[in-house]
């Protein structure tokens, strides 16, 4: 039995407000994944901000019908998909769709979007690969504290080094 009208729009207007939220969008081949499969991908997601919705085509070409940011999404709309949205940390959700990807052996990564831009796979496996948001801030973070350790070590050699030039001709006899 197929989905009322009001069924199919309050599902439009639920992507539509999915979409608002995301900073990126992957369509994935979800051909061969049992509801285990599907269940396993979104508690992984879940953890990295990410949701995985599985929708018709139809029902996605409705909700970024007329949406800038998102009308590269329709060329990827063929075939049997679920669609991987991500707001926050998308290298980390990236890393865990490869992942799971890896682990099940039965899923493909169509493309993306992200800020407008159709993704390739080399894109996408490109920003999988960069560091994750809290490893950036570390790194960051290490930075300038050794920047504020050698600043605070050159600051004390001025009066150090003036102490010991005072001491050595003090200690020489020489007037």
């Amino acid at each position: 039995m197929g989905r009322s009208l009001e069924g199919k729009k309050e599902i439009v207007d639920e992507l539509k407000g999915l979409l608002n939220d995301a900073e990126l969008a992957l369509v994935v081949d979800y051909k061969g994944l049992s509801i285990k499969d599907i269940s396993d991908l979104r508690s992984r997601l879940h953890s990295k901000s990410g949701i995985c919705k599985v929708t018709k085509n139809t029902l996605m070409r409705k909700a970024i019908d007329g949406s800038s940011q998102w009308s590269h999404l329709s060329n990827l709309l063929t075939g049997t998909n679920a669609f991987v949205l991500v707001k926050g940390d998308i290298g980390g959700a990236l890393k865990e769709l490869q992942a799971f990807q890896k682990d099940t052996q039965k899923s493909l990564t169509k493309g993306g979007i992200f800020e407008g831009k159709l993704l390739s796979q080399e894109e996408i496996k490109a920003i999988a690969s960069l560091p994750s948001k809290e490893a950036l801030i570390a790194q960051i973070a290490g930075a300038l504290n050794a920047v504020s350790t050698k600043l605070a070590v050159a600051i004390n050699e001025v009066p150090s080094g003036l102490s010991r030039s005072l001491n050595q001709h003090a200690t020489s006899g020489k007037s």
